[in-house]
């Protein structure tokens, strides 16, 4: 007993370990060969290095759809969402005050909630992600990416940086800023500096690398997290919502306390956002277009859960367009009572 619960913890680590590390590399050799052609900092921000962080999530949620584990499948996105906007956030404001920019408040903030939305009444709907909804988010994250990088290529050549609600990876940290005048053109030389010139051999060794690594970790996260569920009795869907949600999400809890520390406010707001964007429109597209998701009724709970967080965070911003450190202390007290609710019910 005690050796299978041991190897279902030793699996689980590595396979988190595997995943961040290869988010880092694919960026990393995906950033270089992009910036070997040509392609602006901005774009590559906004494109490969703004889905690093969702690598881990993503790679979770398509393995256990393909092998029928739905609830791990929902509940680590899901879950992941929750843990980004109550703990990352709330963690980062206790650090510094957290500056929220207008057009996050105004585009991503609202986007994502309604993200949330779409998700509960897909989802209640059926009971089930087909692979028409799967399609729909799809379309829908490939739109919100053309109107992120329209946004900043606009702002760039007004002679600002805006790449505002892109996630970023941990390793690689594409800035996710608003920052005007002539800051803005240090910051873009910041943004190219902070990519590597890699030889082409290394950067498609890293790409490869990552992907092998993405995918083994993923693999391994879902068979321990499986293992441990069944050792102790305990439901995927809660294992989905804490121990998975929580290391998969170990790359924008990286990148938002270092930003926050950093004095990079906006970025640290802006990587949550628009991570959870991202999360529920590329990796549950992607999930369900690949294998139909099926939800249980604690999904569309979990789900209404994260539109009152996202609507209390947003509205918490919205005030003084910040979060204060006791607004952060809020937070991470509700997300307490939440795992309490979780474990219990």
């Amino acid at each position: 007993m005690a050796v299978t619960i041991l190897k279902a913890v030793v699996l689980l680590l590595i396979g988190f370990v595997l995943l961040i590390k290869g988010a880092d590399f694919f960026v990393e050799g995906a950033s270089s060969v992009a910036k070997a052609l040509r392609i602006p900092a901005l774009v590559i921000g906004m494109t490969v290095v703004a889905m690093g962080t969702s690598l881990p999530e993503l790679a979770v949620s398509v393995t256990a759809s393909m092998t029928g584990e739905n609830a791990l499948a929902v509940s680590n996105v899901v879950g992941s969402n929750i843990f980004n906007l109550m703990v990352v956030l709330g963690a980062s404001a206790l650090i510094s005050k957290l500056d929220v920019s207008r057009e996050v408040l105004r585009r991503d903030f609202p986007f994502s909630v309604i993200c949330a939305i779409l998700l509960a009444v897909m989802g209640y709907i059926g009971m089930e992600l087909n692979r028409i909804d799967g399609g729909i988010f799809i379309a829908l994250f490939i739109a919100f990416l053309l109107v992120m990088i329209r946004s900043a290529l606009k702002a760039r050549s007004e002679g600002t940086v805006a790449v505002a609600g892109a996630g970023t990876s941990a390793g690689a940290g594409a800035e996710t800023a608003a920052v005007s005048g002539n800051d803005g053109d240090d910051n873009h030389g910041a943004v190219e500096e902070e990519i590597k010139s890699l030889p082409m051999w290394q950067s498609l060794l890293y790409i490869a690398g990552g992907i092998i690594a993405i995918k083994f970790g993923g693999d391994w996260v879902v068979d321990g997290a499986v293992d441990i569920a069944s050792i102790f009795g305990l439901s995927e869907n809660l294992i989905g919502l804490t121990i998975v949600a929580c290391g998969t999400s170990l790359p924008e809890l990286a990148t938002s306390m270092v930003a926050a520390k950093k004095n990079e406010l906006d970025m640290a707001v802006g990587n949550v956002v628009g991570s959870n964007i991202f999360n529920i429109l590329l990796i549950l597209g992607v999930a369900a277009l690949m294998s139909p998701v099926t939800f249980i009724m604690e999904n569309v709970i979990d789900i209404i859960v994260l539109v009152a967080c996202s609507v209390l965070v947003w509205y918490m911003s919205h005030t003084k367009q910040q979060l204060s450190r006791r607004e952060g202390i809020l937070m991470l007290v509700i997300y307490a009572v939440y795992l309490v609710y979780i474990c219990i019910r």
